[in-house]
């Protein structure tokens, strides 16, 4: 708004300039004419004068016109006289103001517009050297000496500005004495110039110069009283805007404000120029209900940069700048990251933009709702006497749901139980446990179930699609949903068996990130298998967490903001290694949690009817392993029964080639034994060692 309305003052002067320039021109011809007039009334005074003196062929000495002539040029003499007392007065009263004018005052508005377009300038160059300050910790001289190139640079701005602004007011008054100075002083002189000749027209003009007089007067005196005002203005705010000076001011004088629906400011906004490469570019940003505007210098209207309603905001760390803050709309389509100047900023932006995102600023005092809202938070750590108590007016009893059936925004593995009519915090959250508000170490680390060996703890997923030789664990899953999550917080809990853990989980989580002023929030990607929930690295692919389905015993989503959801997970060990333990994990979403809860139920949903498939695929199994063992020992039998009859029937053969040879051998040795009688001695023992 000040801009703009420098940009009409600016505009206006330079119309009076172009205006005054014009004016300038033609009081000087009125000028250079009455010169020219003055000069040529004595040359004519003169003429008329030698005219007895000259010689004129055909002329005769002609006294009568030679006196008249000399009466005329009398006359026209103290004309000529009179022309140059006007020529005198007109300098003086008429081409000396606004000539004064235009070369001393507007000339004066176009040097202060360039000592502040300068001082402008410096202050925008050394913002930007205190913008890149990095946060690591650095030289202390040289942070010492860009914050006091900040100090000086913005204090030297303010001074110029507002010499700048009171010249500008000024001018609107002495554009008037400008003006009515030169008229006057040409009135004045044509009247004295008339005077020599008509009082009576002296005496016409008289009281009308008068009052012209005493007007001009009077704007003197109320521009000397304005000018000694705006003096005493200017001395007062460089008093007290020396704190303001400072880019980071002290929190503890100038504590940020946390109940703001509207919000405007200088902000640097990150603007990507390749594919790791980005550059920063400070603009005017303000908040215009439900939409965030921002507005280049010279342009007539801001520009809308996107809808904040329902949308998300985050701090994040943005390479080496500081106060750097993450918005997110609705749909997850479109983000942006911008940078404030100070810390008091920083927070103020992202509390802002958090109310603005509740849509407190349609009700009639949005102020004051931020400020229930806010301390409502803050009151929100303190246990109640009873869960139920703290609940009963926010959704409806429990106990009027089927036992068996979920709805769209709960599940849990075990059986449904009634409403818990007086259970206390303790039963369900067990007290003095801590948040976990950032993701830091991989669950399979702390789940002895779960093996590391399967690789999928820190493993990179293909951007490609490639498999890379070995196949990945969601390939042959069924279900493959993907879903945009910010995480919350995580904390361990002593009961999984009501939504109700669920709820007060998220009360506690957010109720710490307000009183702690915890507005980071890490952005994964969660992925619903049938096999197990996954949180990936959208710019890395690197899974982060990995939680066996199992293992998820209870699901549910807030009552009244449905962004909001959570699960319980149920791992071995923990505090006491002999026993179960139950964490229950807390995000945000940009969809409803109700799909992502549904998203889950159906992948448990196939997952036991899996189970149940593997189950009865396994009993068939082994029942065919059972006949193909029973049809083994059959058919070994058989063999045996075919080996016993084998066996016997080559007994019997044998024992009939057994007698047959018998018979032969009686006839051998009965024949052999005719020959040895007739062989002698030597023929017997040739035969017996032949046999």
């Amino acid at each position: 708004q000040t801009r703009s309305l420098l940009g009409v003052f600016e505009e206006d002067a330079a119309a009076i300039s172009n205006y005054i320039n014009q004016l300038f021109q033609a009081m000087h011809r009125i000028y250079d004419a009455q010169n020219e007039l003055s000069a040529a009334t004595h040359l004519t005074s003169k003429l008329l004068k030698e005219y007895e003196k000259q010689r004129f062929p055909l002329g005769g000495d002609d006294e009568v016109m030679t006196s008249t002539l000399q009466q005329f040029a009398k006359v026209i003499d103290e004309l000529s006289s009179c022309h140059a007392v006007l020529s005198t007065q007109l300098a003086d009263a008429m081409m000396f103001p606004i000539t004064q004018f235009k070369e001393r005052d507007l000339k004066e508005i176009l040097t202060l517009k360039e000592v502040f377009q300068i001082a402008s300038n410096d202050h925008d160059a050394a913002i930007t050297r205190y913008s890149r300050l990095s946060k690591r910790r650095e030289n202390e001289k040289v942070k010492a000496e860009v914050t006091e190139d900040v100090y000086t640079s913005r204090k030297k701005q303010h001074q110029t500005m507002m010499h700048y602004f009171c010249a500008l007011n000024t001018l609107q008054y002495k554009k008037k004495i400008s003006l009515l100075e030169p008229l006057l002083g040409y009135m004045q002189a044509q009247i004295s110039f008339f005077k020599m000749g008509s009082e009576n027209l002296t005496e016409q003009l008289e009281e009308f110069l008068t009052n012209i007089g005493t007007s001009v007067q009077n704007v003197r005196r109320e521009m000397d009283c304005e000018v000694e005002n705006m003096q005493q203005t200017i001395e007062d705010l460089e008093v007290a805007s020396d704190p303001l000076y400072l880019p980071d001011p002290d929190p503890t004088k100038f504590p940020a404000h946390r109940n703001l629906t509207r919000k405007a400011g200088y902000l640097n906004a990150r603007n990507k120029t390749g594919l790791v490469s980005s550059s920063w570019e400070r603009q005017f940003y303000f908040t215009q209900g439900g939409n965030l505007m921002s507005q280049a210098r010279g342009d007539v209207a801001g520009g809308l940069v996107m809808d904040i309603d329902n949308c998300s905001v985050m701090a994040v760390d943005c390479e080496d700048r500081r106060y750097c803050f993450q918005i997110t709309s609705f749909d997850g389509k479109k983000s942006s990251i911008l940078q404030a100047e100070s810390k008091k900023d920083y927070e103020e932006w992202i509390c802002t933009i958090n109310n603005i995102s509740k849509q407190i600023y349609l009700s009639e005092n949005p102020e004051e709702i931020a400020a229930r809202v806010n301390q409502s938070a803050l009151e929100a750590v303190t246990p109640s006497p009873s869960f139920q108590q703290r609940h009963e007016s926010m959704r409806p009893a429990v106990q009027s749901r089927p036992p068996a059936a979920r709805t769209s925004s709960t599940g849990s593995l075990g059986s449904d139980s009634a409403a818990l009519s007086a259970l206390s915090l303790d039963s369900l959250v067990a007290p003095d446990t801590p948040i976990q508000f950032d993701i830091i170490s991989p669950v399979s680390e702390d789940l002895p179930g779960q093996a590391k060996s399967s690789g999928q703890s820190g493993r990179r997923t293909n951007p490609f699609g490639e498999s890379g030789g070995s196949k990945s664990e969601t390939e042959d899953s069924i279900l493959h949903q993907l879903f945009i999550v910010r995480f919350l917080g995580s904390m361990e809990v002593k009961s999984d068996e009501s939504p109700d853990v669920v709820y007060e989980t998220m009360r506690q989580i957010l109720a710490a990130r307000a009183i702690h002023n915890v507005f980071r929030m890490t952005e994964s990607h969660l992925v619903v298998t049938c096999d197990c929930l996954k949180l990936i690295d959208p710019q890395t692919q690197v899974t982060r967490l990995r939680f066996p389905l199992p293992n998820v015993v209870l699901y549910a989503t807030h009552q009244e903001n449905k962004r909001l959801f959570g699960f319980v997970l149920r791992t071995s060990g923990g505090r006491v290694e002999s026993r179960q333990t139950s964490t229950c994990y807390i995000f945000e979403s940009n969809n409803e949690g109700e799909k992502i809860c549904d998203s889950v139920g159906l992948a448990k949903q196939i997952a036991f009817h899996a189970e149940l498939d593997r189950k009865a695929s396994e009993k068939q199994k082994e029942i065919e392993r059972v006949k193909e063992k029973q049809q083994k020992e059959l058919n070994k039998q058989k063999q045996i029964e075919k080996d016993l009859e084998e066996q016997s029937r080559l007994i019997t053969a044998s024992s009939r080639s057994n007698q047959s040879s018998a018979e032969g051998q009686f006839v051998v040795l009965s024949s052999s034994q005719s020959e040895d009688s007739d062989l002698g001695e030597d023929g017997k023992k040739k035969r017996e060692s032949e046999a």
